[in-house]
């Protein structure tokens, strides 16, 4: 009896807030919470005094079959709970269970068995952290027709056993780690109605021709999972698929003609493939067919006639391929389409005239072809186009009165053509326009006064036509202008003062006119303004010191005119990379900081000039000849009376150096050495190299100095810091701990991205780390210093790409994972080719050792700014932690700026940048001293950091996919064996593809 009484106590001690109201489903469901941090509290009203759950939040019930009256708990639904741990087995236990979504929380661990849930028919576990390979066991439940486990990071292949569900619909699996192949066996599965396995790093593998079996299928999603070979026949053979999406992969062969057969298919995207051969016709027999997308592939041939016949083609995407012949006269009858981007082929012929008229026109792109003839009159008839795209053709004629009128214009790009005539007066103030490209034709007329009506006009660019008259005055109501440039046209008159009221330009460039007058004064509000070019005009005057106030000017060309008097002073206060007055009528002395040969070209031609150059004031030689004898008598004394100091100087330092030397040698028997590489040098050269000089940096783990060793190497040796005012054990403490993880973490990696530990010294309370030496310091120290101009982007890129592998090999490649908890600039060193090391290991965990360690840190792990918006009430750090951090060293790489700056106000770099990028756009958010050339990379991988640093931790990727989709910014200097030109994953006019972008026209309905 005693014995029943004590198992039944220690039954009941396990079950959490033991209630006698409570049913034992509720019990069930309190253990499951018990199992979760909760710390939003979302489960608050989870309470053991009621006699049922089924109030309770995300709990519905049903009756049951048996018992009247009875309620049973049917669903679980906690989606986006902000719930952190592992997935709760006992809900198992709740025997009329259909339902659960445990999606878009923080669910860890492996997913345990759940063959005791044999009721469920949906289960939900998407966007979670859950690891390991995917449960074979789930066929076994018989009533599964829902299953999604997208977004998490399970790995191996998908279990042969999946080709055994009896009633599955549903199966998602994207976005995990998961390889092998595709299995041809999931063709068994008669029921699924949609298959997504888009986003896995699959082996390279076809396209199991069994798919085709699969009846009932109405989404296939496909998209990068590393597929290769034909597109199989037997696709055509699904009669009710509505979503086929094959993008991203390696994809060879032609089109099958057996896709026309897709009776109710509404999208087909085939984009970033290798398909060559034509384009068959036949599409037009499918009525449901609203979007088809086959850019970035190798098809060539013409345009069938059909495809413009199809009923309900709202979009069609042909770009970047080898197609040519003209464009189909049916374009005209495609009364629904609302998109067309046809750029980037070699198509000829004019448009038809008409086009334009049947249509809702939203985007047209037909850039860098071969098109001629006019810009139909009509193509903005129906009032809704906003974007017109027609650069790099051959277009001839005056433009369309009509497009003055189209007031949803925002973007009009018509560089490099023949066009001509003036442009509408009506066009220049359309409301909504933030680009106005007409540069490199033969446009006439002046800019119009209409102008002031452009209220969202931030690029206006004019360059190499025949634009004549004043700039006028009402440009300066154009607010949110960024950038003007009208080089090369036949402007004239004085510059407007209203240009001086333009707060966010960035670049003014009107070279090459004959505009005249004083250079602008009270210029102060250009404060972004980073180059300013009035070359070869007919200005006078003498050049305004304000010029030297603007902090951003890196760039003043005023050449080739007719400008007098001295030059400001106030000049030197500029950081310039491009200076250039000569050809003036400058006279006086040149500023002392640019009286050198680097800056002999900026001042030729200006005969008036006096200063140390030779050649540009011969006369002041023989001024100074006058003094010759009293200059070299006082020189003489000068250095001897140096000389002596010198001497002085370093017959105490020696005398120093040599007693500090003998102290440390009086224990360097008592030093011990741990080497994790073969050495060629001893503790003794490291230990004869601890001189103040030699100091190259100090953080707060300690100080670092630069030993270069008898063999000519170099190395860095950080001294961690010894107890100060802290108490002996704390600060033991504090130091052990940094010093084991140190060298725990680096002593066993090996990896290219990551920063080389060559050994340890310790003695007594001192402790030395010895690395591979970093000549060029630190990513965050070179990025925002004066020398941050020596990073141009293909070198920001390759840093970025070099730290993410790094990263990725520390989350993925190490068992167990480790997590750095501290990635920052500061903590990426670069070596003399300015490759990337991830470095600074003091804080880094295993995985494993955070599990078991407490909820809460005992310092902060993490720098400000750096820091992930979940660690404020979770206090705990992990993978998606440092994914955070290193977004963050993205957006710096991107912006120049750092992670906190009172420009941002309460804002940190990652809220600033979302912030901007809303008010006024991209150009204002990348770094001016970057080449603009580079904005279609800049903006991609600007998208990676934003996805980074989003605030939801799970819709952070991981440092694999990181990689991943960094390696696509720059497919063709990262693949030797790329040379498919149709992989950028970028359209012409900086489009994004779809993992960057959730607005892009690459979008799926799956």
């Amino acid at each position: 009896m005693h014995l029943f009484i004590s198992l039944l106590l220690l039954l009941l001690s396990h079950i959490p807030t033991p209630s006698l109201s409570l049913n034992q489903e509720g019990l069930y469901l309190l253990t499951a919470k018990s199992h979760f941090d909760d710390p939003s509290n979302s489960l608050s009203d989870w309470n053991s005094r009621d006699s049922t759950p089924c109030n309770w939040t995300g709990i519905s019930c049903s009756p049951t079959a048996t018992g009247a009256g009875t309620d049973a708990v049917t669903s679980v639904n906690l989606s986006e709970f902000n719930l952190f741990g592992p997935f709760p087995e006992v809900l198992c236990r709740l025997d009329n269970l259909t339902f659960i979504d445990l999606s878009y929380n923080s669910i860890n661990s492996t997913l345990p068995s759940l063959l005791l849930c044999n009721s469920l028919f949906h289960l939900d576990l998407s966007q979670n952290l859950l690891t390991g390979s995917l449960p074979s066991f789930l066929s076994s439940l018989p009533s599964l027709t829902y299953l999604d486990l997208s977004g998490n990071n399970f790995t191996g292949p998908i279990p042969g056993s999946f080709s055994l569900f009896p009633s599955l619909q549903i199966l998602s699996l994207t976005s995990n780690l998961l390889n092998g192949t595709i299995p041809a066996s999931l063709g068994k599965v008669s029921t699924l109605r949609q298959l997504n396995l888009s986003y896995n790093p699959f082996s390279h593998g076809p396209i199991p021709a069994e798919i085709g079996n699969l009846s009932s299928l109405e989404v296939l999603w496909l998209t990068d999972c590393n597929l290769v070979g034909h597109i199989p026949d037997s696709l055509g053979n699904l009669s009710k698929l509505q979503n086929l999406d094959l993008s991203t992969n390696f994809l060879t062969g032609d089109i099958p003609q057996s896709l026309t057969r897709l009776s109710s298919v509404i999208q087909i995207e085939l984009y970033i493939n290798s398909l060559s051969g034509t384009i068959p016709s036949g599409f037009s027999n499918i009525s449901t067919l609203l979007r088809i997308d086959f850019a970035m592939n190798h098809l060539e041939g013409a345009i069938p006639d059909d495809i413009f016949e199809i009923e309900n083609l709202e979009s069609l995407h042909l770009y970047q391929n080898q197609l040519n012949g003209s464009i189909p006269a049916t374009i005209s009858k495609s009364k629904k389409l609302v998109e067309l981007r046809l750029f980037a082929n070699q198509l000829t012929g004019s448009l038809p005239p008409d086009f334009g008229w049947n249509s809702s026109l939203l985007y047209l792109d037909l850039s860098d072809n071969k098109l001629s003839g006019a810009i139909p009159a009509g193509v903005c008839d129906r009032g809704t186009l906003m974007e017109l795209l027609l650069i790099d053709n051959q277009f001839t004629g005056s433009l369309p009165e009509g497009l003055g009128k189209c007031r949803t214009l925002r973007r009009l790009r018509l560089a490099n053509n023949q066009l001509s005539g003036p442009i509408p007066d009506d066009l220049w103030g359309l409301p909504h326009v933030s680009l106005l490209e007409l540069v490199n034709n033969s446009f006439t007329g002046s800019i119009s006064p209409q102008i002031s009506g452009a209220a969202n006009l931030s690029k206006l660019l004019l360059s190499d036509n025949q634009f004549s008259g004043n700039i006028p005055s009402e440009i300066g109501m154009v607010s949110n202008l960024y950038e003007f440039s009208a080089d090369n046209n036949r402007l004239t008159g004085p510059l407007p003062a209203a240009l001086g009221d333009l707060t966010d330009v960035f670049r003014l460039s009107l070279s090459n006119n004959s505009l005249s007058g004083d250079l602008l004064r009270g210029i102060q509000s250009w404060t972004k303004l980073t180059e300013l070019t009035l070359s070869d005009n007919g200005f006078t005057g003498t050049i305004p010191s304000e010029l030297g106030d603007l902090p951003v000017l890196n760039y003043l060309d005023l050449s080739g005119n007719k400008l007098t008097g001295e030059i400001p002073l106030q000049l030197q206060n500029l950081k310039l990379n491009h200076f250039n007055l000569s050809e003036n009528q400058l006279s006086g002395p040149i500023p002392p900081f640019y009286a050198s040969e680097a800056y002999r070209d900026s001042f030729l031609g200006n005969p008036g000039l006096c200063g140390d150059l030779p050649d540009l004031c011969p006369s002041s030689r023989d001024h100074a000849s006058d003094h010759h004898g009293v200059f070299w008598l006082i020189r003489s004394i000068f250095i001897v009376t140096a000389l002596v100091l010198i001497i002085g100087i370093a017959w105490f330092y020696l005398r120093y150096r040599n007693f500090k030397k003998a102290k440390l040698g009086m224990d360097k028997s008592k030093w011990t050495l741990t080497s994790f590489h073969k050495l060629g040098f001893s503790e003794y050269e490291i230990l004869d190299c601890l001189d103040e000089d030699n100091v190259i940096g100090s953080g707060a783990s300690g100080r670092v100095y630069k030993a270069v060793l008898s063999n000519g190497e170099a190395v860095a040796v950080k001294k961690l810091w010894g107890p100060s005012n802290k108490s002996a054990e704390n600060y033991d403490k504090a130091s052990n701990d940094a010093f084991e993880a140190e060298v725990t973490t680096l002593g066993k990696i090996r990896h290219k991205n990551i920063v080389k530990l060559w050994c340890s010294c310790t003695h007594k309370d001192c402790k030395l780390l010895v690395y591979e030496y970093m000549p060029n310091g630190s990513l965050g120290d070179l990025l925002h210093s004066s020398k941050g101009r020596l990073l141009d982007w293909p070198m920001r890129y390759k840093i970025a790409l070099d730290a993410a592998e790094g990263l990725s090999y520390l989350h993925h490649d190490c068992v167990p994972p480790i997590v750095h908890r501290d990635v920052k600039s500061n903590n990426i060193l670069l070596d003399e080719e300015f490759r990337a090391r991830v470095a600074d290991f003091g804080v880094a965990k295993a995985v494993e050792a955070i599990g078991k360690g407490p909820k809460s840190m005992s310092v902060i792990a993490g720098s400000c700014g750096y820091i992930a918006p979940e660690y404020a009430y979770t206090l705990r750090v992990n993978e998606k932690s440092d994914i955070y951090s290193f977004g963050v060293v993205i957006l710096e790489l991107v912006t120049g700026k750092l992670p906190v700056d009172p420009e941002f106000g309460e804002k940190d770099l990652a809220k600033w940048v979302c912030s901007i990028l809303d008010q006024k756009g991209l150009d204002h958010v990348i770094d001016p001293k970057l080449d603009s050339c580079y904005n279609e990379e800049i903006c991609k991988v600007l998208n990676i950091g934003i996805l980074c640093t989003s605030s939801l931790p799970i819709n952070r990727p991981s440092m694999r996919r990181v990689v991943k989709m960094l390696l696509e910014v720059c497919p063709d200097d990262n693949d030797n064996n790329n040379n498919n030109k149709s992989k950028k994953a970028e359209t012409k006019d900086g489009k994004l593809p779809p993992y960057y972008d959730n607005n892009s026209e690459h979008s799926s309905i799956a």
